[in-house]
């Protein structure tokens, strides 16, 4: 499959590491283009002059951005991402960290109300971007939590999750992505304020069927 990611930081680079590793193409953009083009060279994908030109010939667009930069990123995707599955990895969180920048509809909504045109899923935004590059902890797949209201880009999502290394779990539409960026929130607030290794991760235990 061939994938852009908008964005090379942590979460960024780890996906195009585990993507790049399942056999996807990929191609990356990023706001200094430089920092595209390293991790391009690192990982074995290609770098794009912009979010729009890595989205060209994608089938699957992720955004790995800070929240802030989400509305620039979405203007600039606007008529790139037209049909495409685009992945929301994003949390909202404000900018003291107190909590999240989203009410009553969750920051993967307010990005498909920006992008119209594009099938939106939330994925990846439950795992620390530590946990992203090799999401197991001994031996055992960590749960991908993925939610949209297209079945067809539901089943790109978890087809994608499956293929590197996570047990995809369907959480349902994507207004369930509110209790997704929920729950990531209280594992990004447990890490800071206890001081963890930024290493934890979200498993359900028991039969699931």
């Amino acid at each position: 499959m061939n994938i852009a990611i908008v964005g090379a930081g942590n979460v960024g680079g780890a996906l195009a590491r585990t993507a790049v590793r399942a056999g996807h193409q990929v191609s990356i953009s990023a706001s200094d283009k430089d920092h595209a083009r390293v991790l391009a060279d690192e990982v074995g994908g290609r770098s794009a002059d912009s979010a729009a030109d890595a989205a060209q010939g994608a089938e699957l667009v992720i955004l790995a951005v800070p929240y802030g930069a989400v509305p620039d990123v979405t203007v600039a995707l606007r008529d790139a991402a037209a049909g495409k599955v685009v992945i929301d990895a994003t949390n909202p969180i404000n900018a003291d960290f107190s909590g999240l920048a989203v009410t009553d509809r969750s920051g993967a909504e307010e990005i498909q109300a920006q992008l119209p045109g594009a099938r939106v899923v939330k994925a990846f935004n439950t795992v620390l971007a530590s946990r992203m590059a090799d999401p197991t902890v001994d031996g055992v797949p960590l749960d991908g939590f993925y939610a949209g209201d297209d079945e067809q880009a539901k089943a790109a999502v978890r087809d994608l999750l499956e293929g590197m290394g996570f047990r995809p779990i369907d959480a349902g539409p994507l207004s369930a992505a509110r209790h997704l960026e929920h729950l990531a929130y209280l594992n990004i607030s447990l890490n800071a304020r206890l001081g963890w290794p930024w290493r934890s991760a979200w498993k359900l235990l028991g039969p699931t069927d």
